[in-house]
């Protein structure tokens, strides 16, 4: 089968950073199903195992973890899906990645995909849909409110790939008044489009800026994007006995900021149950369920901005570069294997 990978860690400038290649197909078994993988989406995390991760008992690492396609094949303890179903996930970092024909997930964190829209919109979903789901309900428990703090959470980075699901699920799923930062112009119209009651300039001090709005200290604040240049003004501006939750990896952290309020600090990481096999696996999975059935019902809309085909090493190349630029908006995804002829 066709499929994209490296032998070693380099820049996306380096010509072997990302290689198309054959592997053998694989075959499934336990609670594995096999997916012709019709889409898929890339996401920072892509780019950071790239550039620090080699292969690992095998001579190819392949990337790639939001997906969307078609079963082909179930494993002897498969309960939840059967061949011909369509279906979308994000997969699990410690195997390998969906940058090929065919690729074997765990059907307990497998969606049946939405189906008012392709592969390539599907596709952009799973991997910020799940973490921004269990960012604001498992972690920062967002429905359990804190006595005298706004009832509002601030979404910093709110056009990115993880804010632009994170910012409709908090207005469709919540009570909560939702307020994001963006600071280009196209960033604001497009968090705005997607619910946000309020947007605010990540690219100024935060508090201050927060402090227009006149409604209070916030309960939560969600950072999902350069949290190390933010700390000091969330820990100036959320409210006593807030919840704050991170996921991306600030080299220098002062948890002491927080203290003085008792603000809990939660790290969302998706690929935890996965990784741990934790015996609540299957929550991803019935959480997918969730999100595709908010799709159908227009609740929730896809995330992808860009589109590039077919799904090969050239178009993954430019896929890298442009989310390692910082200036995504949105998701950018693959569709379709080339015709072989």
């Amino acid at each position: 089968m066709r499929a994209i990978g490296y032998q070693r860690p380099s820049p996306i400038t380096d010509e072997a950073s990302l290689v198309d290649i054959e592997l053998p197909k694989p075959a499934p078994d336990g609670h594995d199903i096999l997916v012709e993988v019709k889409a898929v989406s890339v996401n920072p995390v892509d780019y950071k195992v790239r550039r620090s991760t080699p292969p690992q008992g095998t001579d190819w690492k392949v990337l790639g973890w939001d997906a969307a396609g078609i079963v082909r094949a179930v494993g002897k303890d498969v309960t939840l899906f059967k061949p011909h179903d369509h279906v979308f996930y994000a997969g699990s970092i410690i195997r390998p990645g969906s940058n090929a024909e065919f690729h074997l997930v765990d059907e307990r964190i497998v969606g049946p995909k939405p189906k008012t829209v392709d592969w390539a919109e599907a596709a952009a979903l799973p991997l910020t849909a799940i973490t921004a789901w269990e960012a604001l309900f498992d972690r920062l428990d967002v429905k359990k409110m804190v006595r005298g703090a706004a009832p509002a959470i601030l979404i910093v980075g709110g056009a990115g790939g993880v804010g632009s699901i994170a910012v409709q699920i908090a207005r469709q799923l919540t009570d909560l008044t939702v307020i994001a930062t963006a600071s280009r112009p196209e960033t604001r119209e497009w968090v705005e489009h997607l619910g946000a009651h309020y947007v605010i300039d990540h690219s100024k001090p935060l508090a201050a800026e927060f402090a227009t709005l006149g409604i209070g200290a916030p309960a939560f604040v969600f950072s999902t994007t350069q949290t190390g240049q933010h700390v000091k003004e969330i820990a100036d501006l959320i409210a006593p006995q807030g919840r704050f939750g991170l996921i991306d990896d600030p080299g220098a952290f002062d948890i002491m900021l927080f203290k003085r309020k008792s603000v809990s600090i939660h790290h969302e990481l998706m690929f935890t149950r996965p990784i741990y096999g934790t015996p609540d696996l299957a929550e991803q999975g019935l959480l997918l369920k969730d999100v595709s059935r908010l799709v159908d019902e227009g609740r929730l809309r896809t995330t992808l901005t860009k589109r590039l085909s077919p799904i090969n090493a050239a178009n993954l190349k430019t896929a890298h570069a442009l989310l390692e630029s910082g200036s995504a908006r949105g998701k950018i995804v693959l569709e379709g294997f080339a015709i072989q002829g």
